[in-house]
């Protein structure tokens, strides 16, 4: 009864082989499934002094067609890929908080600038003036929406950091899970594949969200790592994923923190890899960071400027003028210096503006080393800017002093001169007549002069009217003793045509530019506007200074009407990159992913061939089995005779 035998065992074996075809074919569009193909082996023969007799088929078991090199180049290709498109999608929506054009930040403080133009010519005109406040006010407050659109941004990306966490918590529980079933499977011999697909599917889906290297065990299990060395998944236990905070505490950035048996490890987002959280956190703490400062050095030097400006008019009652914007923070203090949550020592910083024209958009971190001496870094470049040495420390139109208390060696520090300064910016004033366009100085040729000096500029410094100093006289003199000498203030000096003379004093009054040939005994006066006939109101000096303000070189060289210009373009350059990083990247994981599917694929085409062939193989073992019965009965019947 061989024949019968071969024949059953053929029969189930191109059962099998069907059975599983169908399955291929029923899970052609399911996500990780890997095709599965039957494997057989000859049953061992039967020796005759004719030879060795073939005793069938056997199925030896059911192989998953799985390239573990493939698998995993694809896993991180598209790990990479995840991360490359978050931060590019977002930095898209931090590209479109600046626009250009009409309704962008830079027409605002165009149009303000321009404003004062008029102004200059009717200083009385309160229509004039109140169209300048009014442009004054709208730049305040396309400042303001700039800010908030930037709050917002970041209350996104924190909800989103909150749900990708919550998720890989979820996804290691279920690897963890999984772990333990093909822990258990694995000791029947034969390979669980479709646990083993639902790993591998698992951690692909991990991957979306943070990059994983993995290590296969003894029994079977994986143990996950992220961070290059922090074990998320173990066996069948799964550590936990929170956010945190770095050494700071600032709370406009986010660190990834692991949790195992109590005990926590806070990462670093450039250790993690690819994944959204990944792109998120490099988005959060890099990009919108420069954002933030690129928006607040803007606000700082159009605000402070325009302040100090303002200050140095007077208004139509004769008054000072004060701020024309709420000033960034009191006392020229921007924002607190944050201290290391390890510092042991008791030191408050104060930060405060010296020169707005060498604003870099960027924090710093402060390190105090032996005696007290601080290094102040740039985080932007990570350029050493000042130090080592005692305080004030100046950089980068900067002043750091110790405000109070005592550093210690290993105290850090870390200075966010821009992130809120456009906050809450508005328009100081409403009244009109408070606005200040008259200079309190005013110049005169002497009525002698015989050589062709001509006024170019006469620019305040200080306002009389706010506070005199003591050596201040109402009316100095440039006496010219030769075309190319002078005195002022009982002090010669060689005299070049176009160059600065100021008044001498300490503090500068006023500075003055002439131009032409001088003869001796020509003489130029500056005055206190006050002191003479004419009437203050239809002075609109310093509104021709105001309006002046938009030439001036402040952003990086860059006057200030075009520091919006440069603050979009630095956006836009890393919203390029950013975008053309994910298109490589993209390519790569489809390519990646192309190669695996080619090997664990379902091939519809070479399904439906496998399916004829186990089909006829099977009709051929049920005939095999018919023939068999004929000759059973065959030979039953002849006995029975």
């Amino acid at each position: 009864m061989g024949l019968l035998n071969v024949g059953t065992q053929a029969l189930q074996a191109n059962m099998v082989g069907l059975q599983t075809t169908g399955n291929n074919i029923a899970n052609v569009n399911t996500p990780g499934y890997s095709r599965q193909q039957v494997i057989m082996s000859t049953v061992a023969g039967q020796y005759t002094g004719a030879g060795y007799v073939g005793k069938g088929v056997d199925v030896q078991t059911i192989q998953r067609n799985y390239d573990q090199f493939l698998t995993r180049q694809s896993t991180l290709a598209t790990s990479t890929q995840a991360a490359d498109v978050t931060r590019s999608d977002y930095l898209k929506q931090l590209s479109d908080i600046f626009q250009g054009g009409t309704t962008g930040m830079g027409a605002a403080i165009n149009d303000m600038m321009n404003s004062f133009s008029d102004v200059a010519s009717t200083p009385t005109d309160l229509t004039a003036r109140t169209v300048a406040l009014t442009r004054v006010d709208e730049t305040a407050r396309r400042m303001r929406a700039a800010s908030q659109s930037l709050d917002d941004l970041q209350v996104g990306i924190g909800q989103a950091l909150t749900e990708k966490v919550s998720a890989v918590n979820t996804l290691a529980q279920k690897i963890a899970a999984v772990n333990g079933q093909i822990a258990l499977a694995q000791g029947g011999g034969q390979p669980p594949n479709d646990l083993l697909d639902k790993r591998d599917q698992l951690i692909r889906d991990i991957n979306q969200y943070v990059q994983t290297s993995s290590v296969t065990a003894d029994d079977g299990s994986v143990g996950l790592y992220i961070g290059g060395s922090q074990a998320l998944v173990l066996g069948s236990s799964a550590a936990t994923l929170s956010q945190g905070k770095n050494d700071f505490g600032d709370p406009l950035q986010s660190k990834l923190v692991i949790t195992r048996e109590g005990q926590s490890v806070t990462m670093d987002e450039s250790s993690l890899g690819g994944g959204q959280i990944s792109g998120l956190l490099r988005f959060q703490n890099n990009d919108l960071v420069e954002g933030r400062n690129l928006l607040g050095r803007l606000t700082t030097t159009v605000t402070s400027s325009m302040n100090a400006q303002h200050a140095l008019g007077l208004d139509l009652d004769g008054k000072a003028g004060g701020n024309l914007f709420t000033p960034v923070s009191a006392n020229n203090i921007l924002t607190p210096t944050a201290p290391a949550t390890t510092n042991t020592g008791t030191a408050t910083l104060n930060l405060g503006v010296i020169d707005t024209a060498k604003l870099v958009a960027s924090n710093y971190t402060v390190s105090i080393g032996a005696n007290g001496a601080a290094t102040v870094t740039r985080a932007s470049d990570n350029a050493v800017v000042a130090g080592p040495s005692g305080f004030p420390l100046d950089f980068d139109g900067l002043r750091l002093s110790n405000l109070s208390g005592t550093v210690a060696a290993g105290d850090r520090f870390l200075l966010k001169p821009f992130s809120t300064a456009a906050t809450s910016v508005a328009r100081e004033f409403s009244s009109p007549r408070a606005l200040a366009v008259a200079s309190p100085f005013v110049g005169q040729m002497g009525a002698n002069n015989t050589g062709s000096l001509q006024l170019t500029s006469l620019v305040a410094k200080t306002n009389p009217a706010a506070a005199v100093p003591a050596s201040f006289a109402a009316d100095i003199a440039i006496a010219f003793t030769s075309s190319s000498s002078y005195t002022v203030n009982g002090v010669a000096h060689a005299y070049t045509s176009g160059a600065a003379i100021d008044s001498g004093l300490n503090p500068n009054t006023w500075t003055v530019t002439l131009q032409g040939v001088p003869q001796a005994g020509d003489s130029f006066t500056v005055k206190d506007i006050r002191t003479t006939s004419l009437d203050p109101k239809l002075n609109g000096g310093n509104a021709t200074n105001l309006m002046n303000l938009r030439d001036a070189a402040v952003f990086d060289g860059a006057s200030m009407t075009d520091g919006y210009a440069s603050l979009i373009s630095q956006i836009g350059i890393r919203a390029q990159s950013a975008n053309y990083s994910a298109t490589v990247s993209t390519n790569i994981a489809t390519n990646a992913e192309k190669d695996r599917t080619g090997i664990a694929g379902v091939n519809m085409d070479e399904e439906a061939a496998k399916l004829i062939q186990y089909q006829q193989a099977y009709q051929a073992s049920a005939k095999m089995i018919q023939v068999a019965q004929n000759i059973f009965d065959t030979l039953i019947q002849t006995l029975a005779h």
